[in-house]
């Protein structure tokens, strides 16, 4: 909780030249629309709040931020949820090679080439085998969407209990497999 409540203020860019609303307004916007058109899927909503972490954790880094936050999430909200936010840029790759003429948020543009660009046949072929693919899609569709400027998606706090629910299926599932 402490790490997202710190998204408050902080920008996917160190020069606050990138998206128009701060990590934790985005962080919340991608997980109340990812609430609303999955209400069952607490792991998808969890990845929409954690999947940009990585702008925090290392400012700047455009093309690493999606591995950077997967390896920071996975101990504590196990593989599905770090497997989902490593694939939101992925996602956003395939995105822009199967609908070439999907708008994207100007710096999301900019930040394609860096990480990696729109994606080959044969690279969104794989990509498109990948069991989490789908879904990675749709927080990335979501992930695009979070971006509004006064858009009221709730309080940080909202999400304590499920990322506790998360964290704890996380740790006997860490502790089974030992």
């Amino acid at each position: 909780m402490e790490l997202l409540r710190a998204c408050r203020g902080a920008w996917d860019t160190p020069d606050r030249s990138g998206d128009p609303v701060d990590l934790h307004d985005h962080a919340l916007q991608t997980a109340h629309l990812l609430r609303r058109s999955h209400p069952a899927d607490k792991e998808l909503q969890v990845a929409g709040l954690v999947h940009d972490l990585g702008h925090l954790l290392r400012p700047g880094d455009d093309a690493g931020h999606a591995d950077t936050a997967a390896r920071a999430v996975r101990p504590l909200l196990g593989g599905r949820v770090a497997g989902l936010v490593r694939l939101h840029v992925a996602a956003k790759r395939y995105l822009a090679s199967a609908e070439p003429d999907r708008t994207l948020s100007s710096r999301s543009a900019l930040t394609l080439r860096a990480q990696g660009g729109v994606m080959g046949p044969e690279e969104a072929a794989a990509f498109a085998r990948d069991p989490l693919a789908e879904d990675a899609v749709t927080l990335r569709q979501a992930d695009d969407a979070g971006k509004v400027v006064g858009l009221d998606a709730g309080v940080m706090d909202d999400w304590r209990e499920i990322l506790e629910i998360l964290a704890r299926r996380a740790g006997r599932s860490a502790h089974g497999a030992r």
